[in-house]
């Protein structure tokens, strides 16, 4: 074989290894990523009907039930507008309770429960990832349009 055809040869080769090496990373990050909805976009049947999504927002007063083995627990996640079900089974931040900021990553059930796998809960009074802060400033603003105009 001439040195020019070898070369050509080498050339192909690592242009086809780099070509698979990128898809396989590609197809990497796209399974790892995880989207994040409000529960005005849950409602709406924006987000994913299979698949991992992540949920933001407060939960809800009055919501949160523990089963009776201890770990089971469900409550409902609000952006004042609408509530997504959740039910979750481990253990909880120190720092969750009612009326607080939350995200929770999972998957939405055919019967409209979002099964978390993971529940992350704000660390001190200030912070709120800036999406469910955007969502509940949003449904906030939506509801006091709502009120005006049904005064009206």
């Amino acid at each position: 074989m001439s040195p020019r055809k070898r070369r050509a040869f080498a050339i192909v080769g690592g242009l086809a290894l780099l070509g698979l090496a990128t898809a396989l990373v590609l197809n990497a990050l796209q399974s790892n990523l995880v989207f994040f909805f409000s529960p005005t976009q849950v409602v709406a049947r924006e987000a994913p009907a299979s698949g991992s999504f992540r949920v933001g927002g407060l939960v809800e007063q009055g919501s949160l039930q523990r089963e009776s083995d201890g770990l089971t627990l469900r409550f409902a996640v609000t952006d004042t507008a609408h509530a997504v079900p959740v039910t979750y089974q481990g253990l909880l931040p120190d720092l969750f309770r009612e009326g607080k900021g939350v995200v929770v990553a999972g998957k939405m059930g055919a019967d409209g429960v979002f099964r978390a796998t993971e529940v992350l809960a704000k660390h001190d009074e200030n912070y709120m990832p800036p999406e469910a802060a955007d969502a509940i400033k949003k449904a906030e603003q939506r509801a006091a349009s709502t009120l005006q105009a049904e005064a009206k």
